[in-house]
């Protein structure tokens, strides 16, 4: 038998002992997870070395670097996620409709586990602590596949949640890591079905899609974010400036950092000279339409392509447009459905476009580096969903439930 299946089913086999365990129970395991990550930082930090310095020998990008790395900061943050889930509600169990026919069925839909979770990411440790917690938190066991180039320090996170696991009520088995990097293990993860019930990659547009279309498994299709900020001719020179750099440089190696700055024209004559001043002033490689490189000096211009990527990186995309219907239209055509931003002092405009623009997360005045489960209130999250079935936006604990019906009868029978 494969390494994939066997862990599949070690995982499969405990989704029922998951299911019963009460909250007290589960939020115990997460508080002893957060301690143990803590109290084993050292072999964590050391095995992120490792991955460090195979990941700049074999040139991994300063972006990919910088998701990949690990230190005692990001140990501690990873361990606070951990306590903050355990102080979230626990969904599972929780009544969402509640009926009484007149034949006097007594009819409930309650939340329930999934069941076994497939989870897919690329170089970025935390996810799999992110990816356990929640899991965990609502009754589910999880297999985990990460990328290669994060492979040692994803085996010593899980080694550590398995001895703190070994105390508490929840099976180590519940949480699972493939380690075979071969791309073989990701596609027959893929086709596990009746194992697996759901799968969840977390990535770029690349990874994502690839999942997407060799799934036999259902799928919530994630992450990939060509994120947007629309700067309006009326806008607040001093907000539009600081909403923009803070969604490129703030961390733009994430899904939620901006790839592309939209500007109006008159917005634009006056002020996009700033703009590049200060972006250049970063590092930010900028590339724009004809009209930007028109108005500022040492914009490089940019192609088709260059506004259907995802850079995770300081590059940066400028385009002049005379509208919000045009500004629009471009994050139609170029935009994943994650978050786009409008700066604007018009209640009007900023209705049409948080109305009609089509993305899990639509901002007026404020960066879109915030669509984020922990912004949000949700704790950890396992990802943003860009689809439109089940879940959508940052995925909390509500997120990976499903439901089932409870009838309570007194000896109805059908005629």
């Amino acid at each position: 038998m494969s390494e994939v299946r066997d862990k599949a089913l070690l995982a499969r086999q405990t989704t029922s002992k998951l299911a019963a365990l009460t909250t007290e129970q589960k939020n115990a395991a997460l508080i002893r997870m957060a301690e143990e990550l803590i109290a084993q930082q050292e072999v964590i930090l050391t095995a992120n070395q490792e991955d460090l310095k195979l990941g700049r020998e074999s040139g991994l990008s300063t972006s990919l670097l910088d998701r990949l790395a690990l230190n005692e900061k990001r140990i501690r943050e990873m361990a606070e996620g951990l306590k903050l889930v355990a102080e979230l509600p626990d969904p599972i169990g929780e009544t969402l409709e509640s009926t009484r026919r007149p034949n006097g069925l007594e009819i409930r839909k309650i939340r329930v586990p999934i069941g076994l979770i497939g989870m897919i990411y690329e170089a970025r440790p935390n996810v799999t602590v992110d990816a356990a917690g929640l899991a965990l938190k609502t009754g589910n066991a999880v297999l985990l596949r990460g990328g290669s180039s994060a492979l040692r320090s994803n085996l010593a996170i899980v080694r550590v949640l398995h001895d703190a696991l070994a105390d508490t009520a929840i099976p180590p088995q519940a949480l699972q890591i493939i380690e075979n990097p071969d791309r073989a293990s990701v596609d027959e993860l893929l086709k596990l079905n009746g194992l697996v019930d759901l799968v969840i990659p977390r990535g770029g547009q690349s990874l994502i899609q690839t999942v997407v279309r060799n799934a036999s498994v259902p799928v919530i299709e994630t992450g990939a974010g060509i994120c947007h900020t629309y700067i309006e001719a009326d806008a607040d020179v001093q907000m539009a400036l600081e909403i923009a750099f803070n969604a490129k440089v703030q961390r733009p190696s994430v899904c939620n950092s901006m790839e592309t700055l939209l500007i109006h024209e008159q917005f634009a004559r006056e002020h996009l000279a700033s703009i590049v001043a200060r972006f250049r002033d970063a590092g930010v490689q900028l590339r724009g339409c004809a009209r930007s490189r028109e108005l500022a000096q040492g914009i490089l211009e940019a192609t088709e392509q260059d506004y259907a990527t995802e850079y995770n990186d300081y590059i940066l995309n400028l385009k002049i447009v005379d509208s919000l219907d045009e500004a629009i239209a471009h994050i139609e055509t170029y935009g994943t459905k994650h978050s786009e931003c409008i700066v604007t002092n018009n209640e009007e405009l900023a209705a049409r476009f948080l109305q009609q623009v089509d993305a899990a997360a639509v901002y007026h005045n404020a960066s879109t580096r915030f669509t984020d489960g922990f912004e949000f209130g949700y704790g950890a999250e396992i990802g943003i969903s860009t689809q439109k079935m089940h879940a959508r936006g940052p995925m909390g604990l509500p997120a990976l439930t499903s439901s089932k019906f409870i009838i309570y009868g007194t000896g109805q029978i059908r005629t």
